[in-house]
């Protein structure tokens, strides 16, 4: 009696790449079926003398269980993954028109005033910004002291450390951080007002003025 081939991996066969599934018919189903089949093939054409050992039908049978299953996992985690991702969106419109802490060193200088923040992470002796302008001087230092780890903001009124007024514009600043006479890796963030959001293949993202497109998740603190 004819033999079909070597029965030992029926479950590997059917995850082979084979010619897209019926419309409408689900991969894992059209699957489930072509495994069936060659199962129900290899038993009827089996050697009398030298047949299936059951340990591996059953364990094939596990096998395609398994893929069903992971199939039937995945879907489930997209379609979760999706939900999740339009609640973001929807919950981030509520932060259009409001002020966001996200990384970045730049400084707006607007009406005798200018903002922005440090995160920290771990307690600080001591935490200095330094102002620059556009071509990297340094025009004033803000002693913030000691502080706690954490998200914290400044202020700056535009005088430079030579007492004159800086002119409205855009600015930058750097932070150092030191603890125990050891810098600290300072995090500078720049402060800027939600314009809009939107949903790409990376996520949520913000529109923030000054900055461009911030992802919601490095937003660091809502104001």
């Amino acid at each position: 009696m004819s033999t079909v081939g070597n029965t030992t991996d029926a479950a590997a066969t059917i995850a082979a790449p084979s010619a897209p599934a019926a419309a409408g018919k689900p991969g894992t189903s059209e699957a489930q079926d072509r495994f069936l089949k060659l199962l129900v093939t290899q038993l009827k054409n089996q050697d009398p003398l030298n047949p299936m050992d059951n340990a591996q039908i059953t364990s094939q049978m596990a096998q395609i269980s398994t893929v069903s299953g992971i199939d039937k996992l995945n879907t489930t985690l997209r379609e979760l993954a999706a939900g999740f991702s339009a609640s973001q969106s929807l919950q981030a419109t509520a932060m259009i028109g409001r002020s966001v802490l996200a990384s970045g060193s730049g400084l707006q200088l607007r009406n005798g005033t200018a903002a922005g923040g440090v995160e920290l992470p771990q307690a600080a002796d001591r935490v200095v910004v330094s102002i620059r302008d556009g071509s990297g001087q340094v025009l004033h230092k803000i002693d913030l002291g000691p502080q706690a780890a954490g998200v914290l903001g400044f202020q700056w009124d535009g005088v430079t450390d030579s007492g004159a007024s800086a002119v409205p514009g855009s600015y930058s600043f750097a932070v150092e951080a030191v603890q125990g006479g050891n810098k600290i890796d300072a995090t500078a963030l720049a402060l800027g007002l939600v314009s809009g959001v939107t949903q790409g293949k990376d996520g949520v993202a913000l529109k923030v003025n000054g900055m461009g497109s911030v992802a919601l998740s490095d937003v660091k603190q809502v104001m």
